[in-house]
């Protein structure tokens, strides 16, 4: 797992951004409404795949979303399935 990634909010993009060593490895893409955010694409470039980058991303969207007191919609199977499998985020996840 790279020991730097730096995952930020990009609004002016829509989306959130893993970056290692300034490289864009990927984003999660989103649409935000008051109170709510649904994460509709997740993307991991193939040179970082298998470095925990998504795992990173997913964590640092989700603990932004809690920190902002969003509630969260998973459309994309990648967001859905982490969450699934870290279950101290399934309360961000709720009716619209």
């Amino acid at each position: 797992m790279p020991d730097a990634v730096e995952v930020r909010d990009v609004p002016e993009a829509r989306r959130y951004e893993a970056r290692v060593d300034g490289q864009l490895a990927g984003f999660a893409a989103y649409r935000l409404v008051p109170g709510r955010i649904t994460f509709t694409h997740t993307e991991v470039g193939a040179e970082f795949g298998g470095q925990g980058v998504g795992d990173r991303l997913a964590k640092g969207a989700l603990d932004d979303a809690r920190a902002r007191g969003l509630g969260v919609t998973p459309l994309c199977p990648f967001m859905a399935a982490w969450i699934r499998r870290h279950p101290d985020y399934a309360d961000l996840v709720g009716p619209a």
